[in-house]
Order: structure tokens, then sequence, then C-alpha cells
């Protein structure tokens, strides 16, 4: 019972301390010129599903949760960010090449109808994120037309 003791206190101590060790905020404040929202015409009803389902993963102003500031689950969230901005970010899509613009509106498109996005470990946690047929029909349609759109100013 003594070892085990000594490793239960261990552990908190090792629990107490990654608490010190916060991953920076995507947090920018502020709505770049780049933003998706100033580069392609989106409409108020699109706009409020991007930012309701999609920004805090794919654009550079996240809304953390309480849960964020606990370690390791801050880590994993923060991984999470990471990977979708690599992947998407709608507060730099205005810097993307029209070429690579189309292919993400394409992409938008398909994962959006394969219930791929967004993701169901962040619905499950954020319920208002979860999309109806409306909703998924709204971004499917403006992301096709924005894609066409983008293909005849070339």
């Amino acid at each position: 019972m003594r070892r085990a003791k000594k490793i239960g206190l261990l552990l908190l101590v090792i629990f107490i301390a990654i608490q010190f060790l916060q991953p920076a905020r995507n947090k920018s404040g502020q709505v770049m010129p780049t933003d998706i929202s100033r580069t392609v015409p989106v409409s108020p009803a699109v706009s409020a599903l991007l930012k309701t389902g999609c920004y805090d993963c794919h654009s550079n102003n996240t809304n953390y949760p309480w849960y964020a500031t606990v370690q390791p689950i801050g880590w994993i969230v923060n991984g999470h960010i990471q990977k979708g901005k690599a992947e998407l970010n709608f507060s730099e899509f205005g810097s993307y090449t029209i070429r690579r613009q189309k292919s993400k509106l394409k992409s938008i498109a398909n994962q959006v109808n394969d219930n791929s996005m967004p993701l169901a470990s962040y619905t499950f946690i954020h319920k208002n994120a979860k999309l109806s047929k409306e909703d998924k029909a709204l971004i499917i349609d403006w992301a096709t037309q924005t894609n066409e759109a983008i293909s005849t100013k070339q």
C-alpha cells in the first residue's frame, strides 16, 4: 500500500506540474483582410454556420472551452486546431492561390455532404455545431456556387 501511495503522489505532482505548460492560444481577435468573408461572397446564414461549426479549428480565432486549460486535454485540443488550420484556414483563405481556393471549396462541399465535417468528436461536445439537412444544403450550395464564380474570374 505504501508503494501505491508514492506512485499516486508522484502522479499528482506530475499532473499539477504539467498545468504550467500551456500551449499558445489561437486567438487573433480580429478579422483578417484575407478572411474568407472578405474575399468571396458569404451570406450571413452561411457565415453563421461556418463560425459555429468550423472556425474553432479552421481559423485564427478559436473559442476555447473551459476544459482546454486542463492539461493534457489542452494539448490534444491544440493539436486538433493546428491540424485543422494546416488543412484549411478561413482566416487566410484570400492568400491561397485560385487553384487552392477552388480545391478547398470543393472539399468543403464533399466533406459536409459525406458528414465527415464537422467532426463527430466536435459536435458531440458542441451540440450547436451539428448541421441539419438544410444547413448542409446551404453550405454545399454556397461552396459549389462560389467555386463556379471563382472559375469564371480566371
